[in-house]
């Protein structure tokens, strides 16, 4: 089979998959309803796999055609820099760029950086997504990643940097601590209601605090509530719920506005590292190299 045999419905492909149906790629590509169902029915065909699940109410992808909607978005991005690198307007950024960030991290800190900066490249499409699982940014067709911790090893397709994050600190309600005392020492966190942050297979994160030498120790926690997100960890301590570990970054406006008091400061940590990852085949495009400029600002690189 010829290449050019193989770009055949890909980009209909794409299309339905981003627009969540026939009908809505039909509109987008100017095509039929039907033209679009029997250029995916060709296309599964060749490749001997079904890439939809068709219900009468839904349109869902398969396992194969979620593996295949990533290799093909990454395909399409490919061809769509080559043809502008052959433009001289090429050096001005355009075009679209996908951006995958952390949920509460990228709310409170990223989107105003990057959502001012949109303003001054019109050109610029981005498109920015949340998720706290780490991912490879070339297989998930992601151009740029943030990510609060350090990957163990990237592959050679990613390229990395780390940022500096602030502190981890504990803190708590004024109601809260009114009621039950402020702790003075790490053991008195023993006769407290705690709270902490859990993942959904079950495991609780322990708490991390600095020992009589500097060391970064942990210690697990006996919590009276679980929270599996930033954000609800900062509802329940504003609830009066108890004391929680959070980044100083996530509770800078409650700490300036006394909702939050910081406690036993002298055991905060400092908080974990920022990771910024990105496609390395494409970071000379305009378009990523000024995303990459403006995220500088989330920290120093080191």
């Amino acid at each position: 089979m010829f290449a050019s045999e193989r770009l055949k419905g890909i980009d209909v492909f794409v299309c339905v998959a981003e627009n969540g149906s026939f009908a809505a790629a039909a509109e987008k590509m100017h095509l039929t309803a039907s033209a679009i169902s029997k250029s995916i029915a060709r296309l599964e065909k060749r490749l001997g796999a079904r890439l939809f699940q068709r219900t009468t109410r839904r349109l869902a992808l398969t396992d194969a055609g979620t593996a295949f909607l990533r290799t093909c978005s990454g395909v399409l991005a490919d061809l769509e820099e080559a043809e502008l690198s052959l433009h001289s307007e090429s050096t001005e950024p355009r075009g679209r760029v996908r951006i995958d960030l952390p949920g509460a991290f990228g709310r409170a800190q990223v989107l105003p950086i990057l959502l001012p900066w949109i303003k001054d490249y019109p050109l610029v499409i981005p498109h920015i997504t949340f998720s706290d699982g780490l991912i490879e940014p070339f297989q998930a067709g992601v151009d740029i990643v943030v990510r609060i911790g350090r990957a163990d090893a990237w592959p050679e397709t990613v390229g990395h940097r780390l940022l500096r994050c602030e502190r981890h600190v504990f803190c708590a309600s004024p109601a809260y601590l009114a009621r039950h005392g402020t702790p003075l020492s790490e053991g008195d966190l023993e006769q407290h209601q705690c709270i902490a942050y859990g993942w959904v297979d079950g495991r609780i994160s322990p708490w991390r605090y600095t020992g009589e030498q500097g060391e970064t120790l942990r210690r697990p926690v006996a919590p009276q509530l679980v929270v599996g997100n930033g954000d609800g960890l900062v509802m329940a301590a504003l609830a009066d719920c108890g004391i929680v570990q959070l980044p100083s970054w996530l509770i800078d406006q409650q700490l300036q506005q006394g909702t939050l008091v910081e406690v036993l400061p002298h055991l905060a940590t400092e908080g974990f590292e920022i990771t910024l990852a990105w496609v390395k085949s494409r970071q000379t495009l305009p378009k990523l190299r000024v995303v990459l400029k403006a995220l500088e600002r989330l920290g120093a690189f080191e």
